[in-house]
């Protein structure tokens, strides 16, 4: 039987499905089924599909309103008063506040309206509210956000006004590893780059701790060549707080922060953080304290060599647009190693002794150093992920089976 075959048998027996009692019902589907070999339950909710008997023209009668647009009126100026609450928490109040508020002048309304608010249920509050809470919510979305006592003593820059023709300037950023989920603690990336250069430092910290945050970047200041002139963070917590402007104040650096959710205006150390972490490190979910380990000592050693002293860097020279096309200039490709033994802004003393680094350095070793390491990371990876694979079958058993196991009665 074909589709429209179906419908016109299904029309024919519709009318007689709906005036029969139970018994006739369920020989009505018997029939239907065995012939068109449909499934029962499909069949019962097209069989209640009333909508085809009704006469062509014919519209439904409206049910009527019980809570009308006065008690909508009434039961949303109530609930501005009370501060905006869920229908949970404005219930209990409507029966007890309703005349009060009737004597105060604060709610003007008929006594029918305010029986009728007294004993509206919470989710039929919720229901009526809708409307209200999504105008309120429209005025808020966009609204100006204050910022905090430490925003504003914090100036904002963009990328362009930071000065890139003399070192000393230092982006921060911090790249988490918690793979698909941001819950728990685990590892965040430390990634500082200077912007004249183009020199990076890094380092592993565990959770987003003040202290540990600010701990990592006093090391990677202190491992940097450069001194630094004015850290440049983004709006992160563990980076925009007390710790770290007191510290850049203690120490005489500058300190300015990028605009809320404007990525460009720390466009080079985000660039770093593609090469320099996600490209070595990857995306998985490290959470352990030795992976913490591994990664910075990763970081403290071989890669920030490796990077610095044999991976080019180009910069940009000039941007043109020309109609559609913006077309960019870069200068000849240079290590950072390279742009600081060129600058003039870099003491002999500092220059004497990145030779002596340099001079020390075999790239081939540091890259066979650098995979063992990254190996390492990921057999600690699987290691603990094992473990918790293990833990997470260990507390689906019974308890007999667990005492079984560890040798204890129950």
């Amino acid at each position: 039987m074909d589709t429209e075959s179906t419908k016109q048998y299904m029309k024919t027996l519709q009318e007689e499905y709906l005036q029969a009692d139970r018994k006739k019902k369920g020989e009505i589907l018997d029939e239907f089924c065995k012939n068109t070999k449909q499934e029962r339950k499909y069949a019962i909710k097209k069989f209640r599909n009333i909508v085809k008997l009704k006469k062509e023209g014919e519209k439904r009668k409206p049910r009527k309103q019980y809570y009308n647009g006065l008690v909508k009126a009434a039961l949303a100026k109530m609930w501005k008063i009370f501060d905006y609450p869920c229908g949970q928490r404005l219930a209990p109040l409507l029966e007890t506040e309703t005349d009060r508020m009737r004597k105060l002048g604060e709610l003007v309304c008929s006594d029918e309206t305010a029986e009728k608010l007294k004993t509206i249920v919470p989710s039929t509050i919720d229901e009526k509210l809708k409307h209200e809470k999504e105008v309120e919510m429209q005025k808020h979305k966009y609204k100006k956000k204050c910022d905090s006592l430490l925003c504003s003593k914090v100036p904002t820059k963009t990328s362009a006004e930071l000065d890139r023709e003399n070192p000393g300037v230092a982006q921060i950023d911090f790249v988490e590893h918690c793979g698909a989920s941001a819950a728990g603690e685990y590892v965040n990336s430390l990634s500082t780059v200077d912007i004249f250069s183009g020199w990076w430092e890094g380092d592993g910290v565990m959770g987003k701790g003040q202290e540990r945050a600010l701990k990592a970047i006093d090391e990677a200041r202190k491992r940097s060549p450069i001194p630094w002139r004015e850290m440049h963070p983004d709006n992160g917590g563990n980076i925009m707080n007390y710790h770290v402007y007191e510290y850049a104040m203690t120490n005489g650096i500058d300190y300015s922060r990028s605009r809320p959710y404007k990525k460009n205006d720390n466009c080079f150390v985000e660039q770093k953080n593609s090469t320099h972490v996600r490209q070595i490190v990857g995306h998985l979910r490290h959470d352990t304290e030795e992976e913490r380990r591994i990664i910075s000592d990763l970081y403290r050693n071989e890669l920030r060599l490796y990077k610095n002293f044999f991976q080019p860097v180009l910069k940009l020279v000039e941007k043109v647009r020309i109609k559609g096309k913006i077309k960019k200039k870069y200068d000849k490709a240079k290590t950072p190693y390279l742009r600081l033994m060129e600058s003039d802004k870099i003491s002999k003393e500092t220059k004497i002794e990145l030779k002596k680094t340099y001079d020390s350095l075999n790239p081939a070793e540091l890259k066979r150093k650098i995979d063992t390491k990254l190996k390492l990371l990921h057999k600690e990876y699987q290691k603990s992920k094992n473990s918790k694979k293990s833990e997470k079958s260990y507390k689906k058993l019974t308890p007999t089976i667990v005492s079984t196991l560890i040798g204890q009665p129950v």
